[in-house]
């Protein structure tokens, strides 16, 4: 599969004669409402069992904005699914928890909303792709593997039916791990890569050689935990691709088709869509 096979429907995306939903609230917190915005198929319409993909933005917990994924989200929405970006709390650095315990609670809030409201959003409760870049990427795998965050009984699960994550934090331990500072001694609460279990949703990942970041040892790592514990998980590596490098408008778009070209395979291997 090429990437030139998405171009006609990335033209498509900027002709979609269906408008993005009005913003939807899926959480108050004090004064603060915090909003999904969709971007649906054309002939979407609520009742539907489409599959969806919800996305996490990136920003070391303590920044960034849900507009990073509309064209990942929008382009998804050509292909039948319905896209969803999510707005979350972000750490405060100077008042706020050191810990990104806020971002994590309404990550696994947010998936938890879309599905208990799958039938009014026409989404498929059982095919829920969760899906963010660097630390958008830790929360994304924070719904799929760390337990907590939430009450005991919170139904429905908040847990995805697959991970889609871009350059994303998911050790945050002392050895090639992310944010190990800020999580201190209780990166073992915090880090995906250290809460592996078996029935773990199947994964793809995507990183950049020359990440500063995320060094690629370590996510090699993760994959082969993964796929030690019996869960699916690829791996992607782009040469020299620096942190975000898959984001739109980067390296002359060439990353960004590649990655969602290996996307879309991903998902049309799950059954989720057809192939182009």
């Amino acid at each position: 599969m090429k990437p030139s096979l998405l171009l006609t429907p990335l033209l498509i995306t900027q002709l979609l004669h269906a408008a993005p939903l009005t913003p939807i609230p899926y959480k108050t917190v004090g004064e603060r409402t915090l909003n999904l915005h969709i971007e649906q198929p054309a002939d979407h319409k609520p009742g539907d069992t489409r599959p969806a993909i919800v996305f996490f933005f990136g920003g070391g917990w303590v920044g960034g904005s849900p507009k990073q994924f509309e064209p990942h989200s929008q382009y998804f929405a050509t292909r039948g699914m319905v896209g969803i970006r999510v707005d979350y709390r972000t750490i405060d650095k100077k008042n706020g928890p050191p810990t990104p315990d806020i971002c994590i609670e309404d990550a696994k809030d947010a998936i938890r909303y879309v599905r208990k409201n799958a039938t009014d959003l026409g989404v498929d409760p059982e095919r829920i792709a969760a899906s963010g870049g660097s630390a958008g990427g830790h929360l994304a795998a924070a719904t799929g593997l760390l337990p907590g965050f939430e009450d005991k009984d919170a139904e429905p699960s908040s847990k995805p039916n697959a991970m889609i994550l871009f350059n994303p934090v998911l050790d945050n331990g002392p050895e090639g791990g992310w944010g190990q500072k800020r999580v201190g001694d209780q990166f073992k609460k915090y880090s995906p890569a250290h809460n592996i279990t078996k029935g773990a949703p199947p994964t793809i990942i995507f990183l950049g050689t020359k990440d500063k970041l995320i060094p690629v040892a370590t996510m090699e790592r993760f994959r082969d935990n993964m796929k030690k514990t019996g869960n699916r998980c690829e791996l992607h590596l782009w040469p020299d691709g620096p942190h975000g490098y898959f984001n739109q408008g980067k390296l002359d778009n060439k990353p960004y088709l590649d990655t969602v070209t290996k996307t879309d395979k991903f998902l049309a291997s799950l059954g989720w869509i057809s192939n182009l």
